[in-house]
């Protein structure tokens, strides 16, 4: 996405004629380079957070002619070349896309499937089997686009969701409480925290597989081996699980062929995994065809549809970024190139399509943040463009040479927090 961004800015700056002497992806030492006919050097650096084109703005050090500098280049001319990096992320993302509903996406309809007790969620109403159908007037089709849209309304007083039972056509209204929602980024679903749990494929607590050499193996574990309790207390696959991350022996009681039995074994940890393991695979039921869709268009229907997905999106980071300034989202949750790389990871085992909807949705996000008005940001250039356009010329070198140390300063305290936050959460 960051070369999606930056060939956005070469594109604009080589059709004004703007001299371009390096293409680089990442910061830093360059370790790798290869130039071009043109004199442009293409380079990966060490640092990759992110990328740049240096284009020639007059300097004496390089061979240029003076009509191929930046700032020779007439006002509109200029804002053309800063705004093409985030035009580029943004037509990516309406593309891929469109791509994505023209092809068809699988995915499940956002059913609740759990309240948990005294939580919003509950002081609000919610029931298993609604399904939401919209957020203050927004239509949702799955949970990404339900979780999104309430990220982005952290810290209001009322949210309504509008939703009916899974298997009804009336539709009934709920008003969520945001103002102390503490979104939980540590957790795999931030919806937890409000007290909502996804309706899933059921997970029944039969063993399906016995992985070889493993504390099930050891203990005799069969497949088809009901689990019935687990230190004398009945429990769920999912309550299985968290108990066995104690690491503590632990105590199965079992149906095998209509016959009781009980099993020690002892977990494992797996430095791999970095959490504890028994070595059993559940029987997993999947959903019914009722709790799945899938989101396919004709071809023009697609292109619509994209186009207001990336409207959304647009207008959810936004929400955002502003609950963070208000201190209703917690910096925690903010997430960077470890997250991003680990979440691509993920997507792309799922499968392709997952994968394109993932790296559009990053592609959105790189194109609002960069449109934010910080320098060295393009939203910072932007303003500074606008000041020369209102005041008929350019601030000061000395006064833009100290919003770019501030911004700089500002930028890069943010990268490093980020960073350091993806390798707390990693």
């Amino acid at each position: 996405m960051v070369f999606v961004h930056e060939y956005g800015h070469f594109w604009a700056a080589r059709r004004c004629g703007v001299k371009v002497l390096r293409f680089s992806i990442g910061f830093g030492k360059v370790l790798w380079r290869k130039t071009d006919k043109h004199g442009t050097e293409f380079a990966f650096s060490l640092i990759p957070l992110g990328g740049y084109v240096q284009m020639y703005n007059g300097e004496p050090e390089f061979h240029a002619l003076p009509s191929q500098a930046l700032k020779n280049k007439s006002l509109l001319q200029r804002t053309f070349v800063v705004i093409a990096g985030p035009a580029a992320n943004f037509i990516f993302a309406i593309l891929a896309y469109w791509a994505v509903f023209v092809i068809g996406m699988p995915t499940v309809k956002p059913v609740v499937g759990e309240v948990l007790p005294e939580t919003i969620a509950a002081s609000a109403g919610l029931t298993p089997e609604l399904e939401i159908k919209k957020i203050d007037g927004q239509s949702v089709q799955d949970w990404e686009e339900v979780t999104l849209s309430l990220i982005g309304k952290a810290g209001k007083f009322s949210v309504i969701l509008e939703a009916n039972h899974v298997d009804e056509n009336i539709t009934q209204q709920f008003s969520l409480n945001l103002s102390h929602w503490n979104i939980d980024g540590t957790k795999e679903n931030p919806l937890t925290t409000l007290g909502v749990r996804p309706k899933r494929a059921s997970v029944e607590p039969i063993i399906h597989a016995v992985v070889e050499q493993s504390a099930a193996e050891k203990a005799g574990l069969q497949p088809n081996d009901k689990i019935i309790a687990v230190n004398h207390q009945p429990m769920d696959w999912q309550s299985l699980v968290e108990t066995v991350q104690t690491g503590k022996a632990l105590e199965l009681e079992l149906e095998r062929d209509g016959q009781r039995l009980n099993v020690m074994l002892q977990p494992i940890f797996s430095a791999k995994n970095q959490q504890y393991l028994i070595g059993i695979q559940p029987t997993v039921q999947p959903l019914a065809a009722k709790y799945r869709t899938e989101l396919k268009y004709d071809i023009l229907s697609a292109f619509c549809k994209a186009l207001e997905k990336v409207a959304s999106l647009v207008k959810n980071i936004i929400q955002f970024v502003f609950s963070l300034i208000t201190g209703d989202i917690s910096f925690k949750n903010v997430g960077g190139p470890i997250a991003i790389a680990k979440g691509a990871g993920l997507t792309a085992e799922i499968g392709l399509i997952y994968y394109l909807s993932f790296m559009a949705l990053i592609s959105v996000n790189l194109g609002v943040m960069n449109l934010f008005p910080i320098l060295p940001l393009d939203g910072g250039q932007l303003v500074l463009l606008a000041v020369e356009a209102i005041q008929r010329k350019p601030l000061s070198e000395k006064i833009q040479l100290r919003f770019q140390q501030i911004g700089v300063a500002f930028v890069l305290t943010l990268m490093v927090f980020v960073l350091f936050n993806d390798l707390i959460h990693f």
